[in-house]
């Protein structure tokens, strides 16, 4: 048997193509899943905590049959009282396709930019690319320090390690 040592696109440095991000909007859905199993309802705030690293907030902005759109951040205080959100996402899970992107990001667009959009001819896909990579980025690294969002009852799912169960507001398939 021969070994396939192709590496996956998300993980490559730039965008290839459109479907390159597709792939990288799935790996951010499976690992918001595994980071949450079981999202609040909207309006709803979770925090993780994991001893020597940062508290980690979610906060769940609209929830949908078939979407679920939400805020992933950390929160530094300053000495005056305020606080600041930083890297402070938006982010929509798509359910039904198991994608999630990064929302509403400002993005400068440098000359790179410009020649990635015109090869791949998709406006805007090395913003979107850079983006979301950063996300997966994060979200793998939350995870790596132990970061899990429990249920209202404080407990985790048993679901927390299966991310590519179907979200539980999904209509049931055909044949299932």
């Amino acid at each position: 048997m021969l070994l396939d040592t192709r590496t996956p696109a998300y993980l490559q440095p730039r965008p290839v193509t459109f479907a390159a991000l597709m792939e990288l909007y799935e790996d951010n859905y499976l690992q918001l899943r595994r980071l949450c199993p079981e999202p609040p309802a909207a309006g709803a705030a979770r925090v993780s905590r994991v001893n020597g690293a940062l508290d980690l907030h979610l906060e769940v902005l609209e929830r949908t049959r078939y979407t679920l759109t939400l805020r992933l951040t950390y929160r530094f205080g300053e000495g005056d009282g305020h606080v600041r959100e930083q890297p402070d996402l938006r982010l929509r899970m798509f359910h039904d396709a198991r994608q999630a992107e990064v929302l509403g990001r400002y993005c400068r667009r440098t000359g790179e930019d410009r020649m990635i959009d015109t090869l791949a001819g998709q406006p805007g896909l090395g913003c979107r690319w850079r983006h979301n990579r950063f996300l997966n980025k994060w979200l793998r690294y939350c995870l790596r320090q132990g970061h899990r969002f429990a249920d209202a009852g404080g407990a985790l799912s048993a679901r927390a390690e299966d991310a590519g169960d179907a979200h539980p507001e999904l209509p049931a398939q055909p044949g299932e």
